[in-house]
């Protein structure tokens, strides 16, 4: 019986003393030309890596080995291999890369060039361009629609959320929306395309299969004018219920109802929010503050922020590895 006891003890110590994986997320720091490494078990920058000039969207290759960043003054992305956090090589892309997406086998990645009004296709594989769509001024936000079937982008000065054929790789619908439009994110289940409009003051809400915008979602801070509510970076919770906006120089994430489209909450976090992310149990999302120099954590279920992280120089564009 003491034998029992004392085997239960040591396994309840034992699983208390193991602490759990630690997600780990990358930031890039546009002014600062560097990219930061976040450990969320300790909540700290544990290294920062040196890149090219300007980095802005990141992201994670989907085997979770290297970390992808445009580096938007050196025309080109940079690769990061995770295990020695270091630049291992590059890919090729058009004149100043901003945010790009990848297809969900991880061959493919399409590149928004802000400078030549295109969008670059490259073979991960083989590392090298394969193509180029011609599509509207400044081209900023992409996202991929859940069946793979359907890019957009959204060019920031035509004003547009280009709808593209992957099979074709040609532009099969163009969406108005308000202006300055800068992310595009598909709800999981396909149903609706959310995006932002920076100078609009808006994010549309567009039915991907009539190319419709059928609801606009507005926002109001008491104190603060209308022009300085700029929405930027969107993020959505797995089953579709709840949405988080940055804001931008109003310093705030909205939290929105994902089904009704309404602002539930304003949560106050850094200067200058941009982009965000979720650690994958989505128990906290992280989102960059440009003029501060520091991500905000937002407790998601608590809706509040817990943490903040200093990092480089104009924090941008936040990645997580996949799970």
């Amino acid at each position: 019986m003491w034998r029992r006891c004392l085997l239960s003890i040591l396994a309840a110590w034992l699983a208390a003393a193991t602490p759990a994986a630690a997600f780990i997320a990358y930031v890039s720091n546009e002014k600062g030309n560097t990219v930061s490494v976040i450990d969320t078990d300790s909540w700290s920058v544990t290294k920062t890596i040196k890149v090219g000039q300007r980095p802005r969207g990141i992201e994670f290759t989907r085997n979770g080995k290297f970390v992808m960043v445009a580096v938007g003054d050196d025309d080109k992305i940079e690769v990061i291999d995770t295990a020695i956090q270091q630049v291992v090589d590059s890919l090729p892309s058009g004149p100043d890369p901003e945010l790009f997406t990848q297809d969900a086998a991880g061959k493919t990645l399409y590149v928004a060039n802000e400078n030549d009004n295109t969008v670059t296709v490259i073979d991960l594989d083989k590392r090298v361009r394969v193509g180029d769509i011609q599509v509207g001024v400044e081209p900023e936000g992409m996202a991929l629609s859940p069946d793979g079937k359907i890019l957009i982008n959204t060019s920031e000065t035509t004003n547009m959320a280009h709808f593209i054929d992957t099979a074709t790789r040609e532009i099969v619908g163009n969406v108005l929306v308000d202006a300055r439009p800068r992310f595009a994110e598909f709800k999981r289940d396909g149903s609706e395309l959310w995006v932002s409009s920076e100078i609009g003051g808006t994010v549309s809400v567009i039915d991907p299969a009539s190319h419709a915008v059928i609801d606009k979602i507005a926002f109001s801070i008491p104190g603060l004018r209308r022009e300085a509510i700029q929405p930027v970076g969107i993020g959505m919770t797995r089953d579709g219920k709840t949405a988080f906006i940055a804001l931008g120089p109003a310093n705030r994430v909205a939290v929105v109802d994902a089904a009704t489209h309404k602002v539930s909450k304003y949560l106050l976090v850094g200067q200058r929010v941009w982009h965000m992310v979720f650690t994958p149990d989505e128990k906290y999302l992280l989102v960059t503050n440009g003029v501060s120099n520091d991500v905000s954590v937002i407790d998601v279920a608590a809706q509040k922020v817990v943490k903040t992280i200093q990092v480089g120089e104009l924090p941008w564009g936040i990645t997580m590895a996949p799970q």
